[in-house]
């Protein structure tokens, strides 16, 4: 494999736990939204990733060189449960029980989804300073 398919594979997954790292922050903000614009408390979204499709000549190159694909983020969806309803009559938005819907995230399953998420950005930094590092040590052999 050489350097640059390196940095394509580490880039295209810096940029999907990126936007992991945003849809799980955003989930975190919400917490306790209980009206959005739709309707309804916020709805917790979850990412899905995927290999990424290869053009011609990267299908080419792929084969000679084992296959390698990057990954993408594939779609982001929203949780179907229903609300968990919590009882609070003085709310705004509750119900003629007194009930509130309140969003379905749990603060502890999204904080360790986000750590998760970090430590796989930081894993991809890791292999794309250690590939700049063996590409000029490479360059040092030359001189």
């Amino acid at each position: 494999m050489d350097i640059l398919n390196t940095f394509r594979i580490s880039g295209s997954a810096l940029k999907a736990q990126s936007q992991r790292l945003n849809t799980i922050s955003s989930n975190l903000a919400n917490v306790e939204t209980t009206s959005t614009p739709e309707g309804g408390p916020y709805k917790k979204k979850s990412v899905y990733f995927q290999s990424t499709p290869m053009s011609f000549q990267q299908e080419l190159d792929s084969e000679l060189r084992q296959g390698l694909q990057g990954v993408a983020v594939s779609k982001i969806v929203e949780d179907k449960q229903p609300p968990r309803l919590v009882y609070d009559p003085s709310h705004a938005d509750a119900n003629e029980e007194g009930y509130v819907g309140m969003p379905n995230i749990s603060v502890l399953e999204e904080m360790v989804d986000m750590m998760s998420a970090t430590r796989s950005y930081q894993a991809n930094v890791t292999s794309i300073k250690m590939a700049k590092r063996m590409a000029l040590k490479a360059l040092e052999i030359g001189r």
